[in-house]
């Protein structure tokens, strides 16, 4: 368990990489739905950068088990802790979700999934247009979500920083050694 009240350099740079990659990614997608004069190149980076995501969200699990986060302050309500951690979860399920779907619908819609010149990944899911009609707007409604739970968490985060001050939000900014907050109460080791 990680008990310096702190997440480890590899946590906080693949958080702050996906956030951006996220960012990125959600407003990829708006501008292909709204321009098609920009469509085609906005999907030439929409799935790469989709399979990078799911790629690193993988490492990120993996780092996760292997580096537990630090705990949440003990005197946050049952009812936030809770929040927290189904918030958590959710954007996992949200950043794996998404770009296997994405590829699936690629993949029913029996178009090319290119990552970049000479290199395609091989169809996930059968051709089928029923298939591929009932993906995409899943795909949608799932980026709303991702889209509001972003959100959502952000104003967690900023309520921590800047109403409670209880160090959870310098625990992704900054590492242990300084980061200037007060130390959260830990349960000692058993």
């Amino acid at each position: 368990m990680n008990r310096h009240g702190h997440f480890d350099a590899l946590a906080r740079a693949l958080h702050w990489l996906m956030a951006a990659m996220i960012l990125a990614m959600l407003f990829i997608g708006a501008g292909m739905v709204v321009s098609l004069a920009w469509r085609p190149t906005l999907l030439d980076l929409h799935r790469p950068l989709g399979i990078a995501i799911l790629l690193l969200v993988i490492v990120r699990l993996v780092n996760r088990l292997r580096s537990p986060p630090p705990p949440l302050p003990t005197d946050l309500p049952a009812i936030q802790k809770l929040a927290a951690h189904a918030s958590h979860w959710l954007l996992y399920a949200l950043m794996f979700a998404m770009p296997l779907i994405g590829w699936a619908m690629l993949s029913a819609g029996g178009y090319p999934i290119v990552l970049f010149s000479g290199v395609h990944l091989p169809a996930i899911a059968p051709h089928s247009a029923g298939l591929y009609a009932l993906l995409r707007p899943a795909h949608t409604v799932l980026a709303y979500i991702l889209f509001a739970t972003v959100l959502a968490h952000l104003a967690a985060a900023l309520y921590h920083g800047w109403v409670r001050r209880d160090g959870v939000l310098d625990s992704m900014l900054r590492s242990g050694a300084g980061a200037g907050h007060p130390p959260r109460d830990v349960p000692e080791a058993e």
